[in-house]
């Protein structure tokens, strides 16, 4: 068994059937370098945004996720059964996550019949959002009334759609283990997929293979090359790509990676066929047909992290940190913080 990693100059003599081997792919890379694939962008489908009016609920908190930098939908300080009824002098009191009136803040849209909007929403503008609804009941002969208070509550987060990244494991026949030629393979392999990829500011990574003999139902052992490889958007390059976007970048990111892991796939599902009609005898080392697997990895901006647990409602979400928790890299948790009580969403630090 034989295994390696990493990148090293290719010698000056490479083998016959390697280079047969290189040929098929270097006609699959010329193929597909003249399409240019189109990958529509995955949607985080999050109920309570898409809606327009999010109405309240006397019995329980309305949760909401906003993804940053967009607006939020409309709160509304009604339920929906007494938005059906006549209101009599409706009054609308709305207080924020830090205790104070809303009113006159200029981050938000307050329209006169209470509906409330939070513009350009941050991670720190989560938390809790209260209205108090006040409003007049009469009596059938008008010569009284009474008051009625109703108090609705919406926990707003602050979201981000996660960063993609794509594992492949992918199955090629070898003549043997110990060959020399099975590494440079495996270094012309990595070229190649780099080349097909690059346009999109992304790359290869995470590279590694190992050999083994393998018995499969009805033939006798075969070794093979089990190669294990990821795609990732953060090339050389990506950082200028996000400076020129107006917002957060990860939707860019997020679809030019689609792209890639797309031509990657185009790329060995082609290998097979270009096999069958352009060689009468497959080269030593060859491509396994339908051995690819692929494995979307996530992971989350500073200062978010998952839970689908406390944020079930929006379980693929990255979601900003909650008081008491923060995410200094690109994890997916959010870790307890043990020394300082931090009292914003989306720290950071501890």
């Amino acid at each position: 068994m034989q295994g390696g990693s990493g990148w090293s100059p290719l010698p000056l003599y490479i083998a016959p059937h390697l280079l047969l081997t290189m040929g098929v792919m270097l006609n699959a890379l010329m193929a597909l370098t003249q399409v240019e694939n189109e990958v529509g962008k995955e949607q985080y489908s999050v109920t309570s945004v898409k809606k327009n009016y999010i109405y309240g609920n006397t019995h329980h908190k309305v949760n909401v996720y906003v993804k940053v930098h967009r607006d939020s939908p409309f709160l509304v300080c009604m339920d929906l059964s007494l938005s059906q009824s006549e209101v009599i002098d409706p009054n609308y009191l709305w207080i924020g996550p830090d205790g104070l009136n809303l009113r006159r803040k200029s981050y938000v849209n307050l329209t006169a019949t209470g509906k409330l909007m939070v513009r350009g929403f941050t991670e720190h503008m989560s938390g809790s959002y209260t209205c108090t609804l006040s409003y007049r009941v009469l009596q059938p002969d008008m010569k009284g009334e009474r008051e009625i208070f109703k108090t609705y509550r919406f926990m707003v987060y602050a979201y981000r759609e996660p960063d993609y990244t794509y594992r492949m494991a992918v199955h090629f026949t070898t003549k043997e283990c110990r060959l020399t030629t099975n590494h440079q393979f495996f270094q012309e392999l990595n070229k190649i997929l780099n080349n097909l990829i690059s346009h999109l500011t992304c790359r290869i990574s995470e590279t590694s293979y190992r050999c083994f003999s393998v018995k499969r139902p009805k033939h006798g052992l075969e070794d093979e090359l089990f190669i294990v490889f990821q795609v990732s958007p953060f090339a050389p390059g990506w950082e200028l790509i996000c400076r020129k976007m107006a917002s957060d970048c990860e939707d860019v990111t997020n679809n030019r990676v689609q792209k890639a892991q797309s031509l990657v796939e185009e790329f060995f599902r082609r290998q097979q066929y270009i096999m069958k009609h352009e060689f009468q005898n497959a080269p030593a080392i060859h491509y396994i047909d339908h051995s690819l697997q692929v494995t979307r990895l996530d992971s989350c901006r500073p200062g978010f992290g998952k839970n689908d647990i406390a944020h079930s409602d929006c379980a693929n979400c990255c979601v900003a940190c909650d008081p008491g928790s923060y995410s200094p890299n690109n994890a997916v948790v959010c870790q307890p913080c043990a020394n300082i009580r931090i009292k914003n969403y989306g720290a950071k630090s501890c």
